[in-house]
């Protein structure tokens, strides 16, 4: 039988293709390179600058980044130029330095993005895509003017963990974002879900564990390296950029409670909206809808 997952992945390429995408290897440094989707004129001219404002995705850790992002791709490139990274050890981006943390994730993406002619962006951040987001935000607050974070937290504290984990039944992080089972796949799913389809065969969840997966070892390691001893968080609330969390309002994994916990900690700079019978997936789940708030806050940002 024919992997349908894998199936589906020249069909969402073309697709971004066609939106005027590109995808593109950029070498950060030797040993490490990372993998963008990117405005293909970027393809043909060495730090051409973006002629729109720039918008970058920044995925959580289910997938590789344009299976997360490809609604959101599809919806905003006839406004702005979008780029879209995988991280490293999603897709085709790998390093071999031993470092494996969001800071390190978060300098890989700046300097790429630097490697690509990007000057100033707003980061769209999901879940591990957010944290990133977070930290980039910090590091690099000349080159982001914006953070949009959804579904995700400031950093991933062993209290927050904890209390996550235990709302979901398990005991690390590994048992729910690397299945090695399709029945792990489903639990996955339907966690990230408002309501997830139990109607679909197994044969898609196995499909799933067979494509979205690799690189285990070291997305094992990204997990561990994620978390933070309570006494050692940097516990960063003040940005100089906007702070803009949208949120899932069926998020079983960072529920709405923290969402609000979190705007109130990072003060006036900060908004939160949420997005109706939306799980921890909003974008996927409710794509026209994450659309739709996206577009109304971009548009402040940039038309402000």
């Amino acid at each position: 039988m024919v992997n349908v997952v894998a199936a589906m992945k020249p069909l969402i390429h073309g697709l971004v293709k066609l939106a005027g995408l590109s995808q593109q290897t950029v070498e950060i440094e030797p040993g490490t390179v990372m993998d963008f989707w990117a405005p293909k004129e970027t393809k043909t001219a060495v730090n051409k600058k973006p002629n729109k404002p720039v918008v970058v995705f920044a995925h959580p850790f289910a997938g590789d980044a344009i299976l997360m992002w490809f609604p959101q791709v599809l919806g905003l490139t006839s406004q702005y130029s979008v780029y879209v990274p995988d991280f490293i050890f999603f897709g085709g981006s790998t390093t071999s330095r031993p470092d494996r943390s969001a800071e390190f994730q978060a300098e890989c993406l700046a300097r790429g993005l630097w490697k690509l002619g990007v000057e100033k962006c707003t980061v769209v951040g999901l879940s591990y895509g957010g944290m990133v987001g977070f930290k980039m935000a910090a590091m690099y607050p000349e080159l982001v003017e914006a953070l949009v974070a959804s579904c995700t937290v400031i950093e991933m504290t062993e209290s927050v963990a904890h209390q996550s984990q235990k709302k979901l039944g398990i005991s690390q992080w590994s048992e729910l974002l690397l299945p090695e089972t399709a029945e792990g796949v489903k639990f996955l799913f339907t966690a990230c879900w408002h309501k997830w389809p139990n109607w679909l065969p197994d044969f898609v969840y196995k499909h799933c564990l067979q494509v979205l997966f690799s690189n285990r070892k070291e997305k094992a390691e990204l997990l561990e390296a994620l978390i933070v001893r309570d006494e050692e968080s940097t516990n960063i609330t003040s940005y100089p950029q906007r702070i803009h969390l949208l949120w899932g309002d069926d998020d079983k994994i960072f529920n709405l409670d923290l969402a609000q916990s979190m705007k109130e900690r990072l003060g006036e700079n900060a908004t939160l909206q949420w997005i109706e019978n939306a799980g921890h997936l909003a974008q996927l789940e409710r794509p026209s809808a994450f659309n739709n708030h996206l577009k109304r806050i971009l548009s402040s940002t940039y038309n402000s």
